[in-house]
């Protein structure tokens, strides 16, 4: 019943019931068996966690009798992050892999698959293995087992060592009725912080809003709450809570681009040199900024499990990408959580003092649009990337093209994006420019072609 759409550039994802189904969750649950078989010729144990949505528990039943009917062992940890799945392929031992049943940020009838091999989530062509594994039905056989584990003790300790006590920082947190209820509480507690929490009760329904952070009309209740409690700082996560959303004292929302300027600030006042890592949909703005602060910027392409590998390839510190995934290796292991990653906002805050303005000072002011997303086909997201690119020939001097991810056309005095998403029937724009005359002629000239195919 599955469609081959849904594998994804890293991850496996879908409409529950539409382009896959709890028979497909089997045979994933067998295809990893076989695919660590192949890689290690040895059976995995992985841990088996899994978000709020109403599907979930279906689908996690069917993957886990998949990976025991081939022999391997399960740790099931239940209701948890998707960081909270990574964190057990680092700290629990005897864990060869993890595999977290979410669908993000997605509306509440999808789900999907986040794959861990390892310490790390595979992408790619590594995803499209799995698929060529479930096409050429070759499984082990064996009969493992499953077991519940608590992995909260773990993760709590680990991060009241790390932060102690943050105690202080007035802040209003919305789990949007995502997984991130399932711990926040306990985890801020544990810190010292005392925060006020909006739709804390994780239902994969999500009733209150679309559970994206990243998107200003679902951040309404968090700007209002902010602003009525006199908070410092409100922070927003997305379903699974690997996306942050940040709102500054004054309610205005702070883009993820921004967002990683403070940190990058941080991480290179303690060391000159390092490399940061920026999603291609980062403003100039952050780029620049990493320079005269002494790092080393670097652009890559979008994607939770392409910024992380290229976080490990440069050795570097941090990284993040505009869409609010934002990882640290200098303290943490390299990916996305956004429930640490508010937590070192919320340690920054503390050690300068400093509102989120104030540590945004001397950033050039941008005219720029945020993510624009729009929705389209699977074969027209890739078509308005192509016909962009044939309307600006690289070969003129008026502009600059990076190709490294869709299409970002540089000018003199801006630039502007265009890239299929990889998650979605979506493409994805975006426009910056030092200008509001600029931004408006960037815009036209971009969007008059794409306009065209869509």
């Amino acid at each position: 019943m599955y469609q081959d759409v849904i594998f994804r550039e890293y991850d496996i994802r879908g409409v529950y019931n539409k382009e896959f189904d709890k028979d497909f969750a089997y045979l994933l649950g067998k295809a990893y068996v076989q695919y660590y078989f192949e890689l290690f010729k040895k059976i995995p144990t992985i841990t088996i966690g899994h978000d709020a949505r109403l599907s979930s528990l279906e689908i996690k039943s069917a993957l886990s009798r998949g990976v025991q009917d081939s022999g391997g062992h399960v740790h099931y940890i239940g209701l948890v992050t998707s960081p909270i799945s990574y964190f057990t392929t680092f700290e629990v031992p005897g864990v060869d892999g993890a595999i977290m049943i979410t669908g993000s940020h997605n509306p509440p009838e999808y789900n999907g698959f986040k794959i861990s091999v390892g310490k790390g989530t595979i992408f790619g062509e590594e995803i499209q293995n799995l698929l060529r594994i479930i096409q050429s039905q070759k499984f082990q056989d064996g009969s493992g087992s499953e077991q519940a584990l608590d992995i909260f003790p773990r993760y709590l300790e680990r991060y009241r060592t790390e932060f102690k006590d943050l105690s202080g920082v007035k802040v209003v947190l919305d789990c949007g009725n995502g997984a991130a209820g399932c711990i926040v509480r306990k985890l801020f507690a544990s810190v010292g912080l005392k925060p006020t929490i909006l739709f804390e009760e994780p239902d994969g329904l999500f009733p209150n809003h679309h559970p994206d952070p990243t998107v200003e009309k679902n951040l309404v209740d968090l700007k209002k709450h902010v602003l009525l409690e006199g908070a410092t700082l409100g922070i927003g996560f997305d379903g699974d809570a690997d996306r942050i959303g940040l709102i500054d004292h004054t309610g205005r929302m702070v883009y993820g681009d921004e967002l990683m300027v403070i940190v990058s600030r941080s991480i290179l006042a303690k060391e000159k040199g390092r490399k940061i890592i920026g999603d291609v949909k980062c403003s100039d703005r952050l780029f620049a900024d990493i320079k005269a602060h002494g790092g080393d910027p670097i652009m890559w392409k979008t994607g939770h499990s392409l910024i992380k590998e290229k976080i490990k390839v440069e050795k570097s510190p941090f990284g993040g990408e505009m869409s609010g995934h934002i990882f640290f290796a200098d303290r943490n292991y390299g990916y996305d959580d956004a429930l640490y990653a508010a937590l070192r906002v919320c340690e920054i805050v503390k050690e300068t003092g400093k509102t989120i303005p104030e540590l945004l000072a001397g950033l050039p002011d941008a005219h720029n649009t945020p993510e624009l997303r729009v929705d389209t086909t699977e074969e027209k997201k890739n078509l308005v990337v192509r016909k962009l690119i044939e309307a600006f020939p690289p070969h003129l001097s008026e502009y600059k093209l990076n190709l490294i991810d869709g299409v970002r056309i540089s000018f003199q005095d801006g630039w502007a994006l265009a890239r299929a998403s990889n998650t979605q029937p979506v493409l994805v724009l975006r426009f910056e420019s030092s200008t509001a005359s600029g931004l408006k002629s960037i815009r036209d000239r971009v969007e008059k072609i794409v306009n065209q195919y869509l």
